[in-house]
């Protein structure tokens, strides 16, 4: 018992172990960030619907998105921006590997009347013969990725985009990092169930990482049957360090502000967004 509690404990390195795919693929727990993203009143998997409608008017005024535009939506969801964009008039395409959300976001636009791209991938291997004008990766997604994914993920903007082309991102800031502690919790059936529709044990390990700006929460789930681990990693960053990934993948930085909804960038601000410009 001692060893294993040691095991769950354990810090690992940053982005030693990557499972984004199973929190976003597994059954229950697919389910259950599907219920978090439809939640119009909170910001959990998505933000909530007031905050929404008022990001996409100003993409739609920041990026003159209308008829004819062309837009990439990575880790769209359940279409939450790829709707209203294409009620707006553009040819939306929407990645994300989570097939519940994906089935979800195509049962939307069905009803709608919308002809939007929706592909099941994963958007670090994305591949298409479109170009498009606006790219976006929207709720820090961005921030869950090692350094080594980054760079994929910014070369992958890079040639799908015209040139010219926009990114629009959000990340975490240096500012949430500063107030993140860390620390330990456990409860039966941790955070409401949500892990499970069984019984369960839940441990959750807080760890930050000084030097490189990341923080983890570490999910340890006990069940009868099993043991799960889930690595939630969160990388944080100064608008300069941001800037130098955008720089080094051949992108050029036009404007920061403090959320994807054009609200003036301040440096005490927990995210911030970045439009970045292809050359």
């Amino acid at each position: 018992m001692f060893e294993e509690l040691e095991r769950i404990c354990e810090r690992p390195a940053p982005f030693e172990f990557y499972t984004t795919r199973d929190l976003w693929t597994e059954e229950h727990t697919s389910a259950q960030m599907l219920s978090y993203h439809l939640n119009e009143s909170v910001d959990a998997a998505s933000r909530n619907s007031e905050f929404i409608n008022r990001s996409v008017e100003w993409i739609v005024s920041r990026f003159g998105i209308g008829e004819g535009s062309t837009v990439a939506d990575f880790g769209c969801g359940p279409g939450l921006y790829t709707i209203r964009l294409a009620k707006c008039g553009a040819k939306v395409t929407g990645i994300d590997f989570s097939e519940r959300s994906i089935e979800y976001a195509k049962g939307v636009a069905a009803r709608e009347g919308l002809n939007i791209d929706y592909r099941l991938q994963d958007y670090l291997n994305f591949e298409t013969e479109e170009r498009f004008d606006l790219v976006m990766m929207i709720m820090c997604d961005f921030c869950a990725l090692s350094p080594t994914q980054r760079k994929r993920v910014l070369n992958r903007f890079y040639g799908v985009l015209k040139p010219g082309g926009s990114v629009l991102l959000d990340v975490y800031s240096l500012w949430a990092f500063e107030k993140r502690q860390e620390g330990a919790n456990y409860g039966v059936n941790l955070l409401d169930g949500f892990w499970s529709p069984k019984k369960y044990y839940g441990f959750l390990n807080v760890f930050k990482y000084d030097l490189e700006k990341v923080v983890l929460d570490k999910h340890t789930i006990v069940e009868a049957d099993r043991v799960r681990t889930v690595y939630n990693w969160f990388q944080h960053f100064s608008p300069e360090g941001l800037e130098k990934e955008f720089t080094e993948a051949g992108f050029s930085v036009a404007e920061f502000c403090s959320d994807v909804a054009g609200t003036e960038f301040h440096r005490d601000s927990d995210e911030f967004a970045v439009i970045a410009k292809r050359a």
